[in-house]
């Protein structure tokens, strides 16, 4: 059934926007969908979306602006080209991950230009969001938050609200802190296990269904020992993820090695590993052991 909202999706071609984007389409929403790569975005319209050639012309008619694109600065520099289109009282989901400092860029952006600003990152992947799945990470004023449920329940399985908006994204923050932490953990514990003489499947079929197993690890474990790295979550964006978590480590004074650790064994891999899944950082480890 449709609805009075129309959504302009911008980051409708990527991993996530794609799938959330025919989501919302499914649901009964307008969209009017942009990408930076057009080619991209075009099979959205086989769908119902009308495809656009710029952030301008995708806000034109929109109640509702719904950014997920790679890092704050893509993320201004399209709501900054949105602002010749869009109309004072559209509602800005912000649902990228881009940390604090973007966040409060974003807010601040918001303010200027009368837009009502939810902060909105979410957790899950390309199966995920094709499949309405996510979990949302959201946060903003109280007075919005049911007129935007309708939205967030067509890509999403969860909401969470935190607080004002800007908590969502801390909240975020912590919850990749947890994601990368395991997915680093089981890739070292594989490489150990091969470093000790053992086949790593063993590691996975002692702890399988017991208190130690979690889907989690179930599914990058395989991936890892199977070298199966389509990008879910590309190790590129869990390294700049893992950027912004070291951000606010240092602009609070937290002292959490781990979490610095992680970035950098990210980081290093992103050159050769950039564009696979980030269960390819097993790759770095088993190279260590292999060389020892």
């Amino acid at each position: 059934m449709a609805t009075a909202e129309t959504i302009a999706v911008f980051g409708a071609g990527g991993t996530m926007g794609r799938g959330m984007a025919r989501n919302l389409l499914a649901a009964g929403f307008g969209v009017r969908a942009w990408n930076r790569s057009r080619d991209r975005a075009e099979p959205l319209a086989e769908h119902g979306a009308t495809v656009c050639g710029t952030p301008a012309e995708a806000a034109r008619g929109a109640t509702m602006i719904l950014t997920m694109l790679s890092d704050a600065d893509a993320v201004l520099e399209s709501m900054g080209q949105a602002r010749a289109g869009a109309g004072s009282e559209v509602v800005w989901l912000q649902m990228s991950t881009i940390g604090e400092a973007g966040t409060k860029r974003c807010a601040a952006l918001a303010a200027e230009h009368g837009l009502s600003f939810v902060d909105a990152p979410v957790s899950g992947t390309k199966q995920p969001a094709q499949e309405g799945k996510l979990v949302i990470l959201a946060s903003g004023s109280q007075d919005i938050r049911d007129r935007v449920a309708p939205v967030f329940d067509a890509v999403g399985e969860k909401t969470i609200w935190a607080g004002e908006a800007g908590a969502g994204t801390r909240l975020k923050l912590a919850v990749n802190a947890w994601l990368l932490s395991a997915i680093e953990g089981a890739a070292e514990t594989l490489a150990l296990a091969e470093g000790l003489g053992l086949d790593p499947q063993l590691v996975l079929d002692s702890v399988a269904d017991g208190p130690l197993d979690m889907p989690l690890l179930k599914l990058k474990g395989s991936a890892m020992l199977s070298a199966a790295f389509d990008p879910q979550f590309a190790l590129k964006h869990a390294a700049k993820d893992a950027g912004l978590m070291v951000e606010s480590l240092q602009e609070r004074g937290l002292d959490l090695p781990l979490i610095e650790v992680i970035e950098q064994r990210l980081r290093s891999a992103v050159d050769e590993h950039g564009d696979d899944d980030i269960a390819a950082t097993y790759l770095t480890s088993a190279r260590s052991v292999s060389s020892a």
